[in-house]
């Protein structure tokens, strides 16, 4: 799947956003990639997350154990990643503000674990999510992802598999452009 292949999908789901936009991370944007709707079609999400796993190195597909990857964003391209690669897949939750699982989900000591994530920005809730898999006992052999908008400042422990790179610039709140001031604001992640 190209880059182009790839927006077409967020495109023709109605997740390409545009307008002004303060993302998870806290920082600010013109776009705004809302994953959710291009993942809510299960054919969608299933190609998707294929198109992930086939991306990746065959012998890192097969170092695999399990999937696990943080709620709520990377839920579902998490468990479509599962079944892409014939693991259980396995999320984190902030019950309490730092990632943990529950429900009954768990590691064993040294299970090879991929880590999948919708969007990786700052790259902070996966090396968050990284170190949450390490404290259950498991092992992160890679980190994959729908979107990488780091632009290549941030840096991991792993190998990094997105599937698609895109810049939007992105604005601390002290340095906003004028025209991205005057646009009111939508926080569509979810975190408020």
């Amino acid at each position: 799947m190209t880059e182009e292949d790839v927006l077409s999908e967020f495109r023709a789901s109605g997740a390409l956003l545009e307008g002004h936009f303060k993302l998870s991370s806290g920082r600010h944007s013109a776009h705004y990639l809302q994953c959710a709707r291009v993942l809510m079609d299960p054919m969608r999400a299933g190609r998707l997350a294929s198109a992930i796993a086939a991306a990746m190195p065959r012998e890192l597909r097969g170092e695999i154990d399990k999937v696990v990857s943080p709620a709520m964003g990377g839920i579902i391209i998490g468990h479509e990643m599962g079944r892409a690669l014939g693991r259980e897949a396995v999320f984190l939750e902030r019950p309490g503000g730092t990632f943990e699982l529950r429900r009954g989900f768990d590691l064993k000591p040294g299970e090879k674990v991929l880590l999948v994530e919708d969007v990786v920005t700052t790259g902070l809730s996966s090396k968050e999510a990284m170190a949450a898999v390490a404290e259950a006992g498991g092992e992160v052999v890679a980190l994959a992802a729908l979107v990488d908008r780091t632009g290549g400042t941030v840096q991991f422990d792993v190998s990094f598999h997105p599937l698609v790179q895109i810049s939007f610039p992105t604005y601390a709140e002290d340095e906003l452009p004028a025209e991205l001031a005057a646009i009111p604001l939508s926080k569509p992640g979810s975190r408020k």
